[in-house]
């Protein structure tokens, strides 16, 4: 059995769907119990990253799909988005995606700019994989703040 359940999303490639993979996402992240603004802080990072592929993994006239995949842990939820649209299979993908370096080009992952710079901000983890498509995996963990381990935390 394995410790996590998993949903997958597979939506049309088109603006339209964004909206559909936030809700998605809002809601499975709600059963888990993050707060209002973890779940605002997921929804924006997974809208990014549909936009992404949505803007630019397939060209105009090609009909293309987006995957969404989401583990659901007991203490994090794990969210790939995967463009050149066949299922996946989450373990075995999630092998293949490594760390973003920041010395690499962005340029592939930028909604106004903003994209990378915003998953990044907002979830604990972002990994991009680029064979075959564009994969990110993303990893927010349930009621952790969001700062550097060498960090104090200051009470008043």
């Amino acid at each position: 059995m394995q410790p996590y359940d998993y949903v997958e999303l597979k939506v049309p490639a088109k603006a339209q769907y964004v909206g559909v993979t936030r809700l998605t996402i809002s809601g499975l992240a709600s059963r888990l119990g993050f707060t209002f603004d973890e779940i605002e802080d997921l929804k924006i990072a997974s809208s990014e990253a549909v936009t992404n592929a949505v803007e630019h993994a397939y060209a105009d006239d090609e009909d293309g799909e987006i995957i969404v995949g989401c583990a659901l842990f007991e203490d994090k939820i794990e969210i790939m988005v995967a463009d050149r649209g066949q299922s996946f299979d989450f373990e075995e993908t999630k092998k293949n995606v490594g760390p973003y370096n920041e010395g690499e080009e962005i340029e592939f992952i930028r909604e106004g700019g903003l994209g990378l710079y915003l998953m990044e901000s907002l979830m604990d983890e972002v990994k991009v994989h680029r064979e075959e498509g564009v994969t990110i995996l993303m990893t927010k963990y349930l009621g952790r703040e969001q700062v550097d381990e060498d960090v104090r935390t200051v009470t008043s």
